[in-house]
């Protein structure tokens, strides 16, 4: 009896910019498939030291102007860019997508599995939020002119380029819910992974509180600054981005920022912490899993993807409404002692990357000898 034929596999990424949840879900795709070419619109090799030696395959848009650093000003432009590559040679095409991505054209007999993290955020969910905060400094009045107009005509475009998918993974039940709203889809879940490997449980004298996030509006990292700041709890703030400034004038003395930091050094303050804040209200988000992987109980805004991971009383706490004074009332009655550091550990290691492998080749086979 023959062998079976070996699928030859692309996978397709927004960018590769920046080291975010979505990159690690490259990552992931790439140890399923190492032989994968991964294609995506920019890609920064400084800023994702891990891709060095992949096969990463770039579009014209890899030469032109802030593209590496404000791939935002190019919406229209990353739409031409992904429909421009060739994937005619694949029998399974992966995109890893809350952009562009899914709008890849490819052969019938192609499968095209979709891992959606969320439908396009500035055209659906959010984009009153991110009308009122662009996000482009001196820029941002002439975006907001246009954006209305531009808007209206990539939403259609991003409908219909989701309708080119085969099969859609959701990244959480939140985001499955989005997909079927704003494209009509049927999908399933698979949860993004952490590499659980990265981390060891916390064993020294716990203090403080940490937040690790990207710097931006949404995240709002505000509310934790300013909680801790009322009263007058440690808090380290590991990231950067715009908000950055507006965050320190606005923090107390026991408020510190560090910056961005290494895999190893985040590990190591996420050990430490007595918790981890999550202000966000985010379609999965990885940091919470990253902070029970070291024993670290999680107090996360009680919306979006994070109710799916924290268990109320066992691996965290929530608060109900994305404000200071609701977040404080928790802070003052959290008490650390509560928590079973190996318990949480054990709850996060059902996210590992072993196990989100398992399921997106199962998810994949299933589909390849369904068509």
């Amino acid at each position: 009896m023959a062998a079976p034929k070996k699928l030859k596999v692309a996978i397709v990424h927004d960018w590769l910019t920046n080291q975010g949840g979505g990159e690690r879900v490259v990552w992931a795709l790439h140890q399923a498939y190492p032989d994968a070419p991964i294609y995506t619109s920019v890609y920064d090799p400084e800023k994702l030291p891990q891709f060095k030696g992949v096969d990463v395959r770039t579009s014209f848009l890899q030469h032109w102007p802030l593209a590496k650093r404000k791939h935002q000003l190019y919406p229209v432009l990353r739409t031409m860019a992904f429909e421009s590559f060739d994937l005619s040679e694949y029998d399974v095409v992966i995109s890893s997508c809350s952009a562009e991505a899914k709008g890849v054209i490819t052969k019938p007999e192609t499968a095209h599995i979709c891992y959606l993290h969320t439908p396009t955020r500035y055209y659906w969910s959010d984009y009153a939020k991110y009308r009122n905060k662009t996000g482009f400094g001196i820029l941002s009045p002439l975006v907001r002119l246009v954006m209305p107009g531009l808007v209206n005509k990539m939403r259609l475009w991003d409908f219909a380029a989701a309708q080119r998918v085969d099969h859609f993974i959701a990244n959480s039940q939140y985001v499955q819910q989005r997909i079927t709203k704003y494209y009509r889809r049927e999908s399933e879940v698979i949860n993004p992974p952490i590499d659980l490997a990265r981390f060891e449980l916390g064993r020294q004298t716990r203090s403080g509180f940490v937040v690790v996030s990207r710097l931006i509006p949404y995240k709002r990292v505000d509310l934790a600054v300013q909680a801790c700041s009322k009263l007058g709890l440690p808090l380290i703030v590991i990231g950067g981005g715009s908000e950055l400034s507006k965050l320190e004038a606005m923090a107390g003395p026991t408020v510190r920022f560090v910056g961005r930091l290494d895999d190893e050094a985040v590990a190591a303050q996420l050990a430490r912490a007595e918790a981890f804040l999550f202000t966000a209200e985010e379609d999965f988000g990885l940091t919470p899993l990253e902070a029970m992987a070291c024993g670290t109980p999680v107090i996360a805004y009680g919306k979006g993807g994070a109710t799916e991971t924290v268990v109320e009383g066992v691996t965290g706490t929530f608060f109900k409404e994305q404000t200071v004074d609701s977040l404080v009332r928790v802070l003052k009655e959290f008490n650390p002692d509560a928590y079973d550091p190996t318990k949480i550990r054990k709850h996060a290691a059902g996210y590992d990357e072993a196990v989100f492998i398992k399921k997106i080749k199962n998810f994949v086979n299933k589909q390849v000898k369904s068509n």
